[in-house]
């Protein structure tokens, strides 16, 4: 008999832990189902969900880069979550093809409390589908001011006018975006295995950051100790690895596929399993 199964799509993808995670979560709550990593390019993206759309036993899949808005014109309907954020990392097999973003959530989740006001500036590296989703986090955390560091700043204007924050758009290494933030959020894949490394300025301005009660979050997780996460430990800072992201965001779409909550009582097991 055929096994229910759910799947990450994204172009690279080999680097992908989701599926450890899903494998670990289906065995601990005793679901006979499966959860796979492929390779999907952008020019096979619509044969795939066509052929997936057909498939009764598929419930669905994550999404990942390149993919996050090059989907959306394939859904059916999106949450409204999603239409915020403009960006998809998750389609459930739901009457139809449902694009969400659990990716906000995962950011959320992930971010240490600060005591109140503490949190006036964050400065965002990125201007993609993962920033897109950290700005509409800022959002629900009420962040007051916001700071782009990015390649094309004709565009990172143009963010920061489309979700209305106060702020400034500089260079992705730009010094004064990252001293005036008591938050700093990589979204791009700088320092990711296989890509481009994190500029040395930058990292020398963050091993230099002013506030040591700074935070700086990295939402790569390959390697799972990033040479920014390094710079930010050398400065006494504290600091969040794309782990925590990625398992929080995993947990969304595990109730999404499987109907059942993660098992989230087994972290530490699971954590243990992804850092080994």
């Amino acid at each position: 008999m055929a096994k229910i199964y759910a799947e990450v799509i994204g172009d690279p993808v080999a680097h992908s832990k989701s599926p450890l995670i899903h494998r670990f979560w289906l065995e601990k709550v005793g679901i006979e189902g499966d959860y796979r990593a492929i390779r999907v390019e952008g020019s096979g993206l619509a044969g795939y969900l066509a052929e997936r759309r057909t498939d009764p036993d598929w419930r669905g899949c994550n999404v990942t880069v390149p993919h996050k808005q090059a989907v959306i014109p394939m859904l059916d309907r999106m949450t409204p979550l999603a239409q915020q954020v403009g960006a998809v990392n998750l389609i459930a097999s739901c009457e139809g093809l449902l694009g969400g973003n659990s990716d906000v959530e995962g950011i959320t989740s992930s971010l240490p409390s600060f005591p109140e006001g503490a949190l006036r500036q964050a400065c965002l590296i990125g201007s993609g589908g993962a920033a897109l989703a950290a700005l509409a986090a800022f959002r629900l955390l009420g962040i007051p001011q916001v700071m782009l560091n990015v390649r094309d700043q004709a565009k990172g204007r143009m963010l920061l006018e489309q979700w209305g924050f106060p702020g400034r758009v500089g260079a992705v290494d730009d010094r004064d975006n990252l001293f005036g933030s008591q938050l700093i959020v990589n979204a791009t894949t700088l320092g990711m295995n296989g890509q481009t490394v994190m500029p040395e300025s930058l990292l020398q301005h963050v091993a230099a950051h002013p506030d040591d009660r700074a935070v700086v979050f990295d939402m790569v997780y390959a390697p799972l100790e990033t040479e920014l996460l390094a710079a930010a430990r050398r400065r006494g800072l504290r600091t969040v690895d794309g782990l925590a992201m990625l398992v929080g965001q995993a947990a969304v779409a595990f109730a999404a596929f499987f109907q059942v909550p993660a098992p989230r009582e087994h972290d530490a097991q699971l954590r243990a399993l992804l850092t080994s």
